[in-house]
């Protein structure tokens, strides 16, 4: 057992900081409720070491605990992809002539009113990002952004006219519940055309797991500290483990 708990000044003191939004006005009575709401959680020796106001009625706060929690580190399983380490782009492109035989054609989007394309066009664009080139980098890959606000029907008619062999649905937006409803639409979608086993299907965010992502009938869900390798590395051994069944 690896027993772990937050580490602030010194090592086990359980020390953190946390920071929120409180419905009420900026002031001495909102630091207090503050302090008080964080000692309802089970912190110890609260205190609420900044407070600025948003508006009339809204004030922001950042506060200092101290946790007696812990957590045994040994027993933590990762909602991760894959353990399997990514191929490189080359080592992509070389797997795909050799274990698929033509080019793979992959469309991404973000779809429903998401307009955010950050995380589309990192795994996406030719230039990638963080030393990781984007999809349309790889010489044995076709492939296709089609941006943001893409309704989930126009991505699957999209992917069916160019003959596509996997689909990347980038979500951002979670408020509500929204990237789960458009998402399981998505799916549906697919299973009511009868083409969902006609793709990979591939799912990412900064919140999205693997765990929901399979649960809503994905093949895989990728998130935070995601590159373009390590979907193409899932993608393309996907394909060749359908192409020997």
């Amino acid at each position: 057992m690896h027993v772990i708990r937050p580490y602030g000044d010194t090592m086990d003191d359980g020390k953190v900081q946390l920071s929120f939004t409180l419905p009420v006005s900026d002031g001495a009575r909102g630091r207090e409720a503050a302090r008080k709401l964080v000692l309802s959680w089970g912190f110890k020796d609260c205190e609420v070491v900044h407070s600025a106001p948003l508006s009339d009625e809204f004030s922001f706060y950042v506060a200092y605990g101290k946790t007696e929690s812990s957590v045994d580190y040994d027993a933590m399983v990762a909602d991760q992809a894959s353990a399997d380490a990514s191929m490189t782009m080359d080592e992509v492109n070389e797997y795909i002539r050799r274990e698929i035989g033509r080019k793979v054609v992959v469309v991404g989007a973000c779809t429903g009113f998401d307009a955010h394309t950050v995380g589309i066009d990192a795994i996406m664009n030719m230039k990638g990002y963080n030393h990781h080139y984007g999809l349309e980098r790889y010489s044995d890959l076709e492939a296709y952004n089609l941006g943001a606000q893409v309704p989930n029907e126009k991505l699957i008619e999209f992917s069916a006219k160019v003959n596509a062999d996997a689909i990347l649905v980038s979500q951002v937006v979670t408020q509500k519940e929204t990237h789960v409803h458009n998402m399981t639409e998505f799916i549906e979608l697919l299973e009511a055309k009868g083409l969902r086993d006609r793709f990979v299907c591939v799912a990412g965010g900064p919140r999205i797991g693997n765990k929901l992502a399979v649960e809503l009938g994905f093949d895989v869900g990728f998130g935070r500290g995601t590159y373009a390798d390590d979907v193409a590395t899932f993608i393309v051994k996907k394909l060749a483990e359908k192409k020997r069944l």
